[in-house]
């Protein structure tokens, strides 16, 4: 199967780079190209691309906006492209529905293994973005008021795997901590994702510290 790509940016190098490296890959059509988030929304809506390469800061309309509408009106999942780790707006991009972050210098082989990571429904942030991420959350600085209702839907289970997703553990983490295979782990997140309404285990992290369920540097399981 084809993965279908829209690439936004709105330098043309950078652009045309990312393009052709793309798709150049076995199984990776670049459909479209767009300089700006309104180019890049319509494309979205007009191709319905697996995956979207949105630059963080675009003219016009940014990034963040961008991906929270072709997040909201279609299915296809949002890589956010930016030139540095420590950016003001991770939390707000991640929140808005992106699946993916990487850096602009980001190595060939990585940045094609990130759409392909992200166009199999699974998340991917850069190391540094996730050291960042995890910074925010530690300052207090992205933190939300506590919205412990939203885990009543879960079990009891369930929300100890959000819990262990929220402090970055694999599925095979997961399931040592919790002394089960993986096949179980991976329809307790599945049920996760799918009682709260998350896009995938990125907006999983998001919402585990949202709710309190995580408190910044926690230890999560013995051993991890």
């Amino acid at each position: 199967m084809t993965i279908r790509v829209v690439v936004a940016d709105d330098q043309e190098l950078v652009r045309a780079g990312f393009a052709m490296i793309l798709a150049a890959q076995p199984g990776i059509e670049v459909v479209a190209e767009s300089g700006d988030g309104f180019e890049a929304v319509g494309a979205a809506r007009a191709h319905r691309p697996d995956v979207v390469l949105l630059d963080i800061r675009m003219p016009g309309m940014d990034g963040i906006e961008a991906a929270r509408i072709v997040c909201r009106e279609t299915d296809s999942r949002v890589i956010m492209l930016t030139t540095w780790g420590q950016d003001d707006y991770l939390f707000d991009a991640l929140c808005a529905g992106a699946s993916g972050f990487l850096l602009k210098d980001v190595r060939r082989d990585d940045l094609v293994h990130a759409v392909r990571v992200v166009a199999a429904g699974d998340s991917l942030l850069a190391p540094s973005v996730t050291r960042t991420l995890i910074a925010a959350f530690t300052s207090g600085a992205a933190v939300r008021p506590p919205r412990t209702e939203r885990l009543d839907v879960l079990t009891a289970r369930e929300r100890e795997t959000m819990r262990l997703l929220g402090g970055g553990l694999s599925n095979a983490e997961i399931a040592r901590a919790l002394v089960v295979s993986e096949h179980t782990v991976k329809t307790h997140v599945s049920n996760v994702l799918t009682k709260l309404g998350l896009r995938d285990r990125v907006q999983a992290v998001i919402a585990a510290y949202e709710t309190g369920l995580v408190v910044p540097g926690q230890r999560m399981a013995e051993g991890f």
